[in-house]
Formats: C-alpha cells, sequence, structure tokens
C-alpha cells in the first residue's frame, strides 16, 4: 500500500509544473532555411502596439534589432531578457547597443544556459502573440541553420502563460548597466 501511494505521489508531482490551455487562434509555422523566418518575425514586431518582451539566448540579426528599435520609436514598451554568457562571449551580440539605446536588458545568470527564444507582443491583451521555437535571432538562423519557428496568434491565455514566465525570469535575472562581465 505504502509503494503505491508513493507511486501515486510521484506520478501527481511529476506532472504539477505542466497548465493544459484551450486551443484557439491560429498557428503559423515556419521552417528554414526555407522559410523567411526572419521577415515574419519583423512583420510581426511591426504590429505591437503595447509592449515587446524578449527572451534571447543571442541577438545577432540587424533586421531584428531594427524592428525592436523602431517599435520603441513608437511608443512601444520593449524589456530584453538575455543569457549573460552569450552576451559576454558574443562579439556579434547586439544586446548591448539595444540596452545602450536606452532599452531595458535585464541578464539571466541562474542557469547553465538561459536557452530561451521568445518573442511576446501584446501579451497582455486579447491579441497577444507568441513567437517561439529553435530558431535564435540570427542571420545563422536563417541563412545556414535547419531550424523552426512558430508565431502562435488569438490564444490569450498561452500568451499569459508565457508573459507570466518572462516576468519570473526577469525577477531572477540581473538589470544589465554598463560593461558586461
Amino acid at each position: 500500500m505504502k509503494k503505491l501511494l508513493a507511486t501515486l505521489l510521484l506520478c501527481v508531482t511529476v506532472g504539477a509544473g505542466a497548465t493544459a490551455l484551450p486551443a484557439t487562434g491560429s498557428v503559423e509555422v515556419l521552417f528554414t532555411p526555407w522559410d523567411d523566418a526572419e521577415g515574419a518575425i519583423v512583420r510581426t514586431l511591426g504590429e505591437a502596439r503595447r509592449s515587446i518582451h524578449v527572451q534571447a539566448y543571442l541577438l545577432t540579426s540587424r533586421s531584428i534589432a531594427r524592428a525592436l528599435q523602431e517599435a520603441r520609436g513608437r511608443g512601444v514598451a520593449v524589456e530584453i531578457l538575455a543569457d549573460r554568457e552569450m552576451v559576454r562571449k558574443g562579439e556579434n551580440s547586439l544586446i548591448p547597443k539595444l540596452a545602450a539605446e536606452g532599452i531595458p536588458v535585464w541578464l539571466e545568470t541562474r542557469y547553465g544556459n538561459a536557452h530561451n527564444k521568445v518573442l511576446l507582443i501584446d501579451a497582455g491583451g486579447e491579441q497577444g502573440v507568441v513567437i517561439t521555437g529553435s530558431y535564435n535571432f540570427t542571420w545563422s538562423a536563417q541563412a545556414r541553420n535547419a531550424e523552426n519557428l512558430l508565431i502562435l496568434r488569438g490564444n490569450p491565455a498561452l500568451a499569459q502563460r508565457y508573459l507570466d514566465n518572462w516576468r519570473r525570469h526577469r525577477d531572477d535575472a540581473e538589470k544589465m548597466g554598463g560593461e558586461v562581465r
């Protein structure tokens, strides 16, 4: 009996973090190098009206960086979470440049790799968009790598869940200021 209870408890505990959400909205699926994932990201960032939350392992794409700068110029709140080691080591990382231009950046230090690749557009509202997949925000991800990207629209519960996770990571991260060491 004790063994059965222990097994049941283990089964309940293992799945405790998973949240089932309704399948609503639309899904746009892209595969590089065949599909223009970078172009789809840039177009979707251009639709932002209130906020963009970035969670990046690596960001070297000039087009995506420019789209983030343009959104900020339109009055969209842009905030970035990035892997500290990739910002520090990545000689082509555009994160320091975006931070220098006034976009708030936090560096994740708690994990071996902060390997998320997520963009949240207007995530707190009914029209929130989640962009995620294996796609790093780099030229290589578009031109040289085999990557996947999902653009998920019309699922406010999903967008909110991602936003809550983004905020949890930000709360554990270090605000970027000056040189990254």
